[in-house]
Order: structure tokens, then sequence, then C-alpha cells
């Protein structure tokens, strides 16, 4: 297919537009050249140009559908390329220009929202979006924003899951507003390792607290949107959430952050010239090259520490066993799996992003503002490099 003569007179139109109205005229040259851009698309799409008979053709083209779309050039009125008569199994055609607009403008609707959360008023919201884009924001697009935000946010919250054999759970409090007083209300989120070995933000959830009926309302909605072949699940020690696994994960190994305890172990240490000591005690058994090595480093720190710092020796025997369950995995999944550092410097990102705020008008908001953080968090994981290898060599 040749395309030349359609492309000659194109660039044709668009020099004299631009010649007759100078840069007034940018908008309308760039819909000239869009719309040519999506007409060629779609008959790359297709195998076929307009009226062309060809043996490779894989449906029709049926006509445009209108597509105003605000640009920083000023407001464009497109005709989008329609087609029809796709063999089956074929995704509908929509122009990938488009698909990058659709993508730019969630992001321009998340800074809107994002501002409109941190109590940023309409009025400088309007003034930011009209500096940076060109773009003119009433208040009532501000409060359409945040709703369609919402919705996207819901969405992407219930979406279907499926297999994810390695599950990391953490949470972090944020200011609230409730009523007339400020409450210190927990975000609790999920992440996990699918079969392929890459990364998701599984869900999040806000609450008042860790009680058990709150992490076990939430875990049971992962298992409701269908997260199965869970082999292994990493946190931090927490009354409320290792009840809430016993009910609704019986039978999956827990495995107790190493970090925490590393830094756990600490209250338990009666001298502060024991510490390194101590420390580099706990990280050789967290180190072993297998668990009947570390239960051996174990066996050995107890009898060590059960003279000199009995408590620490007690409290080793019955917390260090919980950080072991990882030595289940190959060694090279280990490191990964060991600690619940994902979700923590995950946090840290919530952090960055939330702590502008410092009070939030309600749960609302602070749970659009931190879906909004972890989709665009979830994307970069999804389409990036595998996380951990999950083949058994």
């Amino acid at each position: 297919m040749t395309h030349h003569t359609s492309d000659s007179t194109t660039i044709n139109d668009v020099l004299e537009h631009l010649t007759a109205n100078g840069l007034e005229g940018m908008a309308h040259a760039v819909e000239i050249l869009l719309n040519e851009a999506m007409k060629l698309e779609r008959s790359e799409f297709l195998g076929a140009g307009h009226y062309e008979r060809t043996a490779g053709r894989q449906g029709f083209a049926n006509g445009f559908k209108p597509k105003r779309v605000k640009t920083r050039v000023g407001e464009l009125n497109l005709s989008v390329p329609k087609a029809r008569g796709l063999p089956e199994g074929v995704e509908p055609f929509y122009p990938s220009a488009l698909e990058r607009g659709l993508r730019s403008e969630r992001a321009l609707t998340l800074a809107v929202a994002e501002m409109y959360v941190q109590g940023v008023s309409t009025r400088k919201v309007a003034q930011v979006t009209k500096e940076l884009c060109g773009l003119d924001i009433t208040s009532q697009q501000v409060s359409r924003a945040s709703q369609l935000l919402d919705e996207e946010l819901e969405g992407w919250r219930a979406r279907p899951l499926g297999e994810f054999p390695f599950v990391i759970l953490d949470a972090r409090y944020e200011k609230v507003r409730h009523g007339n007083q400020v409450r210190s209300t927990a975000v609790l989120v999920a992440t996990g390792v699918d079969a392929a070995g890459k990364r998701s933000v599984l869900g999040v959830s806000t609450c008042l607290s860790e009680a058990e009926v709150h992490w076990r309302e939430f875990l049971r909605s992962l298992v409701v949107r269908g997260l199965v072949g869970t082999q292994l699940i990493t946190s931090d020690d927490h009354e409320g959430l290792k009840a809430a696994l016993r009910a609704v994960f019986p039978g999956v190994p827990w495995q107790r952050c190493q970090t925490h305890l590393q830094r756990n172990a600490t209250a338990y240490v009666p001298r502060l010239d024991m510490r390194e000591k101590v420390a580099g005690d706990i990280r050789s058994i967290f180190n072993a090259p297998d668990r009947h090595e570390a239960d051996r480093l174990l066996a050995k720190a107890v009898e060590t520490y059960s003279e000199t710092a009995p408590k620490l020796a007690e409290w080793m025997e019955s917390n260090i066993p919980e950080g072991l369950e990882v030595f289940a995995l190959p060694a090279h999944q280990r490191r990964r799996l060991r600690t619940s550092n994902l979700v923590e410097r995950l946090n840290r990102e919530l952090k960055r992003r939330t702590r502008v705020a410092t009070l939030f008008p309600n749960e609302a908001s602070l749970l659009r503002l931190v879906s909004a953080v972890l989709v665009e968090v979830s994307e970069e994981w999804e389409t990036g490099r595998i996380y951990i290898r999950m083949d058994q060599a």
C-alpha cells in the first residue's frame, strides 16, 4: 500500500492553512494531521486502503466517529476511524495516538484530583492547569475529574486477580478527620508476585485500625476477586493480621519479616555493648544456606544467651523460627521474600505523596489518593522487569 499522494495533499493543506492563519491556525493544522494519521493507521490495521482489494484484508472501514479533544494548542474536532467485520480474536481498532492521549488525560485527571484532595482550591487548580497545559478547568470539571477518578479507581480495586504464589502485606497510618475528631486511619496494602515473577499491587483498603476484623475483610476481598495459588505470605508481626491469616488462608505458610525481627530483638538486649554481637548472630541465622543450619545456629544462640540475657534467649527461641519459613523456597527466591521491604518501599512513596495533605478531610479522600498512587506503581511493575525468577534452579 502506498499513500504518497494522500500524504502530499495533507501536508500541502497544513502548510497552506498555517501560511494563511499563522500560529492561530495551529489547532486546525493538528486536526488535519491527526485525522489523516488515524486513517492511515486504520488502513495498515485492515491490510487494505479505502476501496482497495487485497488478499490479506482483515475487516472493513466503517466510517468515522466525531470526538472533541482538549490539547495545549486548543480544542480539536477529530474524526476517529472505525472498523467492522474483524476476524474472531482480533482486538477492536482504536488509533494509537488517541490511546496515548487517554493516558495523558488520565495523568492530568490524577493531578487535578490530587491537588483537589490536598486542599488546593479550584481557582488554584485552574491556574496551574492553565499555566502548564494551556487548558481552562472550571470547578465543575475539577469535581467531575474526582468523580471519574473514583469510578476508575474503584474498578481497579475490584479487578479480577488470579494466581499469585507470593503475597506481601503491610499497613501504614494517616491522619483523617472523622466528625469532630482527628483519627489515625490504617491503610492496608497487599502486593504480590505472579506466576511469571512480576510484581503487582493486589489491593488497598482504609480502616480505623489493624484489628482482625478489618484485616479479615480485606483478605477475603482478595479471595473473592480470584486470588489463588498462594504459597507464602510475608508480613510483620501483628496479632490482628495473624488471626486473619489463619482464618482466610489456613495452611498457607507465613513468613515474618526478618527486618522487623532484627529490630524487635534490640528491645531484649540488656546492654548496649551486646547489640552488635546479637545483631550479627541473628544475621548469621537468616543468612544460613539452609533451614537445618539456621536451626542449628538458632539453638546455639539461645544457649549462648540463656545466662547473660535470658529474656533475649527466650524471645529468640519463640520468635526467630517465624522468620525461617522462607527456607522452604529455592535460594534465589529467598532474598526478595524474607522481608516486607517491598511494601515498605511502597509505603515510603505513599508517604511522599500524602505528607503534603497532613490531614485528610475524610476516609474517601485518603483512599482516592493512595489508590491513584498505587495504580501508577503497579502499572510500572507489571510492564517492567521480572522481580523473581520462578524456576526452581
